[in-house]
């Protein structure tokens, strides 16, 4: 799940770069379609900001949450990995 959620923040990082590229790139070019289209794109690229921020802080958020409960609970978390571990062990071995 975490680098499914850090590979589309990076892709959507990838994505605001190249709008403002594009926006910076056509800055100069005149009409009202442009223009309109230069307007859509800006504010697309407000909520691609806003919803990388968002991913972003909500995906620190459970690391530092997973941190902590492995801190407070090490051997909790070891017995959960060990368990994880046995049972795919099992899985895999009966192929």
């Amino acid at each position: 799940m975490e680098t499914t959620t850090d590979k589309l923040v990076q892709d959507m990082k990838a994505a605001v770069i190249d709008a403002e590229d594009l926006l910076k790139a056509t800055a100069n070019q005149g009409g009202e379609q442009i223009a309109r289209i230069r307007a859509r794109a800006e504010e697309s690229l407000r909520v691609a900001q806003a919803r990388i921020k968002e991913l972003t802080l909500t995906a620190e958020a459970r690391v530092r949450a997973a941190d902590r409960q492995v801190h407070e609970h090490p051997w909790t978390a070891v017995g959960v990995a060990a368990g994880v571990a046995a049972l795919l062990g099992f899985l895999l071995g009966r192929k």
